[in-house]
């Protein structure tokens, strides 16, 4: 059992986000976010001047409401990329630092003249490159992360930065309803970009509580708020998929109709519970007395499942 399927509350919020694509009040959703990004303007630009002795201009570029995946990037881009997990989320927060703005920073970093902005990046970034990306999100990171009963509950130090057609080619991303903050870095035309994405569930769960004050705890946010009954007693369809068995592809074009499948004894027992054709949860398949059941184990992970399939082959 993991954590996730050991809290039904955020069993449910998982799994119906998954399947209607749940997003938050988008009042509230820009709303929180633009207060994040404004608090964490002034810590980052604090933090940086005490470490660059260079100046730079840093600024909220814009918010956006998107789905999360559009946050990948193309694999032969040169992006360097970061997921920073939390307690309730192994995407928390996803920030992307474009070529043109990796190549700024690693400029003021090395003591560059900020004035003579240099080219972006035309190639995969260097390890000297991804260290400097690292340190960049490792401060954005603990700037939008937040204190007290507004952080987001993030796993800090942020991890190693991913870039390069191989690393990006290999990342999963789940999709689902986000925002988007978007900083640019430097000034006029030759500015570059930081993005950071974050799920609509992990602002709204904590930082919801616009109109409070100060000192005030944020409302717990629940998905049925935003579904009208109609939806919550609307009917799917539940598949259960049970892996059979591995067939040459020579043997499969010989099946014929009527032809009987016999389920081995050492078949795996791991099932797929479906709606919509989205696995949703994965299941136990077994029999009690003349029925044969499905066990719910735990939610349906695409990270995890990628990873299985690599192990596998």
């Amino acid at each position: 059992m993991t954590a996730l399927s050991s809290d039904p509350a955020l069993m449910q919020d998982l799994v119906v986000e998954r399947l209607v694509g749940a997003t938050g009040d988008p009042r509230l959703v820009v709303e929180a976010a633009r207060n994040t990004a404004i608090r964490a303007l002034s810590v980052v630009q604090e933090t940086f001047q005490e470490k660059f002795s260079a100046p730079l201009s840093l600024d909220v570029a814009g918010i956006d409401i998107v789905r999360l995946a559009e946050l990948k990037p193309e694999p032969d881009s040169f992006d360097a990329l970061v997921v920073v997990p939390s307690a309730a989320s192994r995407d928390a927060l996803t920030m992307r630092l474009d070529a043109r703005a990796l190549s700024f920073l690693v400029s003021v970093v090395l003591g560059g003249d900020p004035d003579i902005p240099p080219p972006p990046l035309n190639r995969p970034p260097s390890r000297v490159e991804l260290d400097v990306a690292a340190l960049v999100f490792d401060v954005f990171a603990s700037a939008l992360n937040g204190t007290g009963t507004r952080s987001l509950g993030l796993r800090l130090p942020a991890p190693q930065p991913v870039a390069g057609p191989g690393e990006l080619k290999r990342l999963v991303v789940r999709d689902g309803p986000g925002i988007r903050i978007s900083f640019s870095l430097g000034t006029g035309p030759e500015a570059g970009s930081l993005t950071a994405w974050i799920p609509h569930r992990v602002i709204l769960q904590t930082r919801a509580a616009v109109g409070g004050g100060a000192g005030d705890p944020p409302a717990p946010v629940q998905w049925r708020q935003r579904f009208s009954d109609e939806v919550r007693r609307s009917k799917v369809q539940v598949t259960a998929t049970i892996p059979l068995m591995k067939l040459p592809l020579a043997a499969l074009a010989d099946l014929k109709p009527g032809q009987v499948l016999e389920l081995q004894e050492n078949a795996p027992k791991e099932t797929h519970l479906s709606v919509r054709n989205r696995p949703v949860f994965v299941c136990e398949f077994g029999r009690l007395g003349q029925n044969y059941t499905v066990r719910i184990r735990q939610p349906f992970d695409d990270r995890q499942a990628v990873l299985d399939g690599l192990l596998a082959g």
